[in-house]
């Protein structure tokens, strides 16, 4: 799927689960460039297809109710800036006592939000020091843009690749002889599934959540160990897990799929409407015991 093509249907099924507006949803998918007529069609298309409605919200969350101390966890992520390949990149940085790994970790097409700041604390307090790049400091990063979707929609796939390998290349050069994994969530979470096709050799596991799979996926260019999470509710992206399963077996990669029952696309988010408390602390158990395992 590409990565455009996903964006717009993530506004088109907000606004089918009424979490938008139409002249919203029809105002976001004009800065994605399609017409008032196209996106029209696809507002149609997405409300009339059968579906099972998403389950109740349980969000957003305050400190407590997300599983972890949010606002601890926000207060251990600092701001932080290295070089890229095309200038200055920004983002947010948290320290673990005794690390026994070091994350990247890749944000949603919300951009570098508070909730992603709060996740990368919680990874650092669990014993992996994280770094979450904003993948718009090109433009001046996150709170610089009018709209975190369009912009990033406008950017070159090639450039956001390249700006998350050069943090790689900075999270390794930060955590010297310590190994390497990322994580990435939604739109972080198909960027992650490309970083890989683009070869990142100095990763050892990999943690996509719910991204949507590369056309033709082909992972020969690494050899990070794979656990794939996905929502049970979340057709559009599941239909990718085959595709997926397939490429990491002939690559030889090591792999493992998990779809997390009864949750729909973006549950690991407790500042949404569809967060699930029970799912997400799952999935987050689940990434933690692959990452304890792969990055030795």
């Amino acid at each position: 799927m590409a990565l455009g093509d996903y964006l717009a249907g993530e506004i088109a099924l907000d606004q089918a689960d009424g979490l938008l507006s139409r002249r919203e949803a029809i105002r976001r998918l004009g800065l994605l460039g399609l017409s008032t007529a196209a996106a029209s069609s696809l507002l149609a298309a997405c409300a009339s297809e059968p579906s099972t409605p998403p389950p109740p919200p349980t969000g957003p969350a305050a400190p407590g109710q997300a599983g972890y101390d949010v606002a601890a966890s926000f207060a251990r992520t600092t701001p932080v800036s290295y070089p890229g390949p095309a200038g200055t990149i920004t983002g947010g940085y948290a320290v673990a006592a005794a690390p026994r790994g070091a994350l990247l970790v890749i944000h949603e097409n919300t951009g570098l939000t508070n909730h992603i700041k709060a996740v990368t604390g919680r990874l650092a307090g669990d014993g992996y020091t994280a770094l979450a790049p904003d993948l718009l400091s090109r433009s001046g990063g996150t709170a610089a843009v009018p709209d975190a979707t369009a912009a990033l929609a406008a950017a070159p796939e090639a450039d956001l690749i390249a700006d998350l390998q050069s943090s790689v290349e900075e999270l390794g050069r930060r955590n010297p002889g310590v190994p390497l994994g990322v994580i990435g969530f939604c739109f972080g979470g198909g960027l992650l599934w490309r970083l890989l096709e683009a070869g990142a050799p100095t990763l050892r596991a990999a943690v996509p959540f719910y991204g949507p799979a590369p056309q033709s996926p082909n992972f020969t260019g690494t050899r990070a160990a794979v656990l794939g999470i996905f929502a049970a509710l979340d057709k559009r992206v599941d239909a990718g897990i085959q595709p997926l399963d397939q490429a990491l077996a002939a690559a030889g990669v090591a792999h493992e799929m998990v779809v997390i029952p009864g949750v729909d696309h973006a549950f690991f988010n407790d500042t949404g409407a569809r967060f699930s408390l029970p799912g997400a602390t799952q999935a987050y158990q689940q990434a933690m015991t692959w990452f304890d395992q792969h990055l030795r």
